[in-house]
Parts: C-alpha cells; sequence; structure tokens
C-alpha cells in the first residue's frame, strides 16, 4: 500500500518540478529583474550585428527612430574606457503620447530608450525599462491595453537578435 502511494508522490513531485523548470525558462527569455523595472534580453549576435537587427525591425514596423547615442564613443572622447554601450531612442508618438496624456511625467520615460551593452564576458545584452513598472512609477492605470501593446511591440523588437 505505501509503496503505491509513494510511487504517486514521485511521479507528483517530479511533474511539479518540470512544470517550475518549464515556467521559469519561458519567462528568463524577457523578464523585468526584481523591482528594479530592468528587463534584460541576451543577445545571440555582437553588438554591431544586434544594432544593425534591432534599427531594421524597428523600421519595417514604422516605428519613428530618434537616435543611436554610442556611450562608450562619448566616454572615449572624454577620455574614459567604457565596454560597449549603445543607447537606441524610438517610438510611436501615437501610442506612447498616450501615456503622457495620462500624466506629463511619463514623459521622462518615453519615447523608448533601449539599451545595448557588452559585459566583461563579451555578452551582449538588450535592457529596457518594464512598461508595467513604468505604469507603476506614474501611478498610470487607465492605459492598460497601451502598456501591453508597448511591452509586445518591444519583446518583439528584441527578439531579433535572440537567434543567430
Amino acid at each position: 500500500m505505501t509503496r503505491p502511494l509513494t510511487a504517486r508522490l514521485v511521479n507528483l513531485c517530479t511533474s511539479l518540478l518540470l512544470l517550475v523548470l518549464l515556467i521559469s525558462a519561458a519567462t528568463s527569455v524577457a523578464r523585468a529583474d526584481s523591482d528594479d523595472g530592468i528587463v534584460r534580453v541576451k543577445s545571440a549576435v555582437p553588438m554591431s550585428e544586434a544594432i544593425s537587427r534591432i534599427r531594421a525591425d524597428i523600421a519595417s514596423k514604422g516605428i519613428k527612430f530618434f537616435q543611436e547615442i554610442d556611450q562608450s564613443k562619448l566616454a572615449a572622447d572624454a577620455g574614459i574606457k567604457l565596454r560597449p554601450s549603445t543607447l537606441l531612442v524610438f517610438g510611436n508618438p501615437p501610442l506612447g503620447t498616450q501615456f503622457i496624456t495620462a500624466n506629463p511625467n511619463a514623459g521622462l520615460d518615453w519615447p523608448v530608450r533601449l539599451l545595448l551593452t557588452e559585459n566583461e564576458n563579451g555578452d551582449v545584452w538588450a535592457v529596457w525599462t518594464d512598461f508595467d513598472w513604468i505604469a507603476r512609477r506614474h501611478n498610470i492605470k487607465d492605459r492598460e491595453a497601451q502598456f501591453k501593446m508597448a511591452t509586445m511591440v518591444v519583446k518583439s523588437i528584441t527578439s531579433t537578435i535572440v537567434n543567430k
């Protein structure tokens, strides 16, 4: 009698562990770390190719590209050594300005800023501020669909760099 019960318990624990592993793998691609509102996606391609792919995808989606800021070049010009770091600024004014109409201070977080950095191991990361975190920061509660859309768009844009 105890043997079948033990077998069931082992099967249940194994199934739960598998479920937890699948859920964590699915959410590790793009998620905000802790409560800091930072979302990180690891690139499978070098920095220059990641920038090219992201810019091409932004253009193909008809999103307005505002600026590319090479922060490592700015640092070098100031005599400071900085690992590769490039900030891309882009947005869709009909979507992004809806956040600013809900709270003018949301203009601090719009247009979208996507940072590409290279760490000491040579890994390239795309980093941006989580849109749900931005909504909480600015106490915007009546733009859920718009925040969800912004999240989907940036995840789609960064998905272009996760595979070789």
